[in-house]
C-alpha cells in the first residue's frame, strides 16, 4: 500500500511514518491488490490534541476515519481500529456493492448489523438560496437541511465539525 503522509503544524518523523505503516498492515489482509492502493494520511496538531485522518479511496468506495487524541500513537491506533470496524460491520453491504471484489471480505468476521433504518420521512423540498436554507436548519435545530438551490438542483446544507457550514449539491 502506498502511503502519502503529510503533517499540518507538525513534522512527521521517520518513527511516526514507520508506526503508521506498521499499523496499516492490518488492512492489507482485507484488501486485494494492496500495492495499487494509496492511503492518504494527514497528521495535525490542534492545541494539545493530535489528529490523525486516514482516507483510502478505492474503485467503488472511500474508506475514511479520523481520530483526535492527546497522544499521536493512540490516535493512529484508534483510526486504524475504526477502519477495520467499518470493514467488518459493513461486510454484507460491501460484498453486494463491490462487484470487482476489490475488498477481500472472506476473512472478515461479520459483526451484527445494529444500524438499521429506524424512521423514514418524506419532505417537500422547496427552492431557496443558501442563506435561507441555513436559517431553516438553525430554526429546526438540525445538523443538516435539504433544499433546492436557485438552479433547481437538490442540495444539502450541513454544520461542519470545525465550525461553519458545508453545501452538497447534486449534478
Amino acid at each position: 500500500m502506498e502511503m502519502i503522509i503529510r503533517g499540518d503544524k507538525i513534522k512527521v518523523t521517520d518513527s511516526m511514518k514507520d508506526y503508521i505503516k506498521e499499523k496499516l498492515e492490518k488492512l492489507n489482509k482485507y484488501l486485494k491488490n494492496n500495492n495499487e492502493i494509496r492511503a492518504n494520511i494527514a497528521v495535525r496538531v490542534k492545541g494539545k490534541d493530535q489528529i490523525v485522518e486516514i482516507t483510502i479511496p478505492l474503485k467503488s468506495l472511500i474508506l475514511r476515519s479520523e481520530e483526535k487524541q492527546d497522544n499521536f500513537y493512540k490516535a493512529v491506533d484508534k483510526t486504524i481500529d475504526k477502519l477495520v470496524r467499518q470493514l467488518r460491520k459493513n461486510k454484507t453491504r460491501l460484498t453486494k456493492h463491490n462487484k470487482d471484489k476489490e475488498i477481500e471480505l472472506d476473512e472478515i468476521k461479520e459483526e451484527k448489523d445494529t444500524e438499521e433504518v429506524i424512521k423514514r420521512k418524506t419532505v417537500s423540498v422547496k427552492p431557496m438560496n443558501e442563506e435561507e436554507a441555513i436559517l431553516q436548519m438553525e430554526l429546526l435545530d438540525h445538523s443538516f437541511y435539504m433544499f433546492k438551490n436557485e438552479e433547481g438542483k437538490a442540495s444539502v446544507v450541513y454544520k461542519r465539525k470545525n465550525g461553519g457550514y458545508g453545501i452538497i449539491t447534486s449534478e
